[in-house]
């Protein structure tokens, strides 16, 4: 076959400096392939986020609906609406606590948390106010409301985006 080159590196037709390139790139690739496939499975063995959860996700959107309609009844009397409220805030405690004993799962764990924390301004503190004002006034709810939603949705959004595993 003459006039036709071969692409083997120890074909007379490559040049020796293209030979020596490729035997050279060849034996990096050799030395690094079994550090790369030992990398692949330690990052596949240290999952860092646990599997998704419908339970807690239909934990978080339900509690979201059941947070923001008893905030709308803000604008009455806390001890017309307080045993709403110790219903609520232990339903929230059950939700931190099924996000909290689930394994790899520390950012809902955390996000719970700030959640349910009286000293914050989510629905923690804004059950607090409610408490200590008595009533609360409508700009106010709804600012809070907006502000809970969209904790409620990073909550549940974390959750979706959790591998779906069968």
């Amino acid at each position: 076959m003459a006039g036709q080159r071969t692409l083997w590196p120890n074909s007379p037709a490559l040049s020796s400096s293209r030979t020596k390139a490729i035997t050279t790139l060849s034996m990096k690739l050799t030395k690094q392939l079994p550090l790369l496939i030992i990398l692949t499975f330690l990052l596949q063995a240290c999952t860092t986020i646990g599997p998704f959860s419908e339970t807690a996700y239909k934990m978080a959107t339900s509690l979201k609906v059941d947070s923001l309609a008893l905030m709308d009844k803000a604008t009455e009397s806390y001890t017309t609406h307080q045993k709403e409220v110790e219903i609520l805030k232990l339903d929230l405690a059950k939700a931190y606590e099924y996000a909290k004993g689930r394994p790899l799962n520390e950012d809902s764990t955390k996000q719970w948390a700030i959640m349910i924390d009286p000293d914050r301004n989510l629905v923690g503190g804004f059950m607090k106010r409610w408490a200590a004002e008595g009533t609360l006034g409508h700009g106010f709810i709804e600012e809070a409301k907006k502000e809970i939603g969209e904790n409620f949705d990073r909550i549940s959004e974390l959750e979706s985006g959790k591998n779906k595993t069968k």
